[in-house]
């Protein structure tokens, strides 16, 4: 009798541990899934990544002065009908905020980008 109490309590542990172990295994696959979901959408907005210290002079004016002294941490470029269209993830008293600026300092709103 011990030994099939043994056996059956060995047996609950191996299927208590399998279940643990098949939860780890899948989170890494959603935390993929997510991350390719973002990269799909950066894509598709046609826009390429710049270096934020080149940003024209204009805009880093109309940074410093219209959003409070905010700081650009990324920037985007896309031309769009013959002009460059920039999109800025601004960080503003620690909130991001993405804004949309032409080369000479003009914000745009979301619609007109």
């Amino acid at each position: 009798m011990k030994k099939l109490g043994l056996t059956l309590m060995a047996v609950a542990g191996m299927f208590l541990f399998s279940q643990n172990a098949q939860a780890q295994v899948e989170e890494p696959e959603e935390m993929e899934q997510i991350e390719g979901v973002e990269e799909a959408q950066e894509t598709k907005d046609d826009y390429k990544e710049v270096d934020v210290l080149a940003l024209p002079q204009a805009i880093k004016d109309a940074v410093m002065t219209d959003m409070n002294g905010a700081v650009a941490e990324e920037a985007w470029v896309k031309e769009k009908e013959g002009k460059k269209v920039y999109k800025l993830s601004l960080n503003v008293d620690g909130e991001k905020k993405k804004a949309y600026i032409d080369a000479e300092g003009n914000w745009i709103e979301k619609e007109d980008k």
